[in-house]
């Protein structure tokens, strides 16, 4: 059974930074896909960013290059997104997926996905 399992959440004022970690366990995911997607209230969900799991390769919605950085650790089955800048805008519930598609804005695409971690971004 995969699991995927979201921490590092919160509420921090605008301009501020959160760390988001998403530990993957159950199998290899060495040619899987990592990706964030986010979902506001009232709102579509949306790609946020994603990365190759071997490769290192990454990917970003045009909202949040510059502000965010995805990263993995293939050792401890991990993944991160550093989220910098923080705008009220980027208040959702992030989750992290795995899939083993290269069409990683597709959410339909991706196999398994975490309970999510709520991010609040005050004015």
């Amino acid at each position: 059974q995969v699991q995927l399992v979201e921490s590092g959440g919160g509420l921090v004022q605008a301009g501020g930074s959160l760390r988001l970690s998403c530990a993957a366990s159950g199998r290899t995911f060495s040619r899987y896909v990592m990706g964030w997607f986010r979902q506001a209230p009232g709102k579509e969900r949306e790609f946020v960013a994603a990365i190759s799991w071997s490769g290192g390769t990454t990917y970003y919605a045009d909202s949040v290059k510059g502000r965010f950085t995805i990263s993995r650790d293939g050792a401890k089955n991990t993944g991160y997104l550093q989220m910098n800048s923080l705008k009220p805008e980027d208040t959702a519930v992030y989750c992290c997926a795995v899939g083993g598609s290269l069409r990683v804005g597709l959410a339909r695409t991706y196999d398994y996905w975490g309970q999510g971690t709520q991010v609040t971004v005050s004015s």
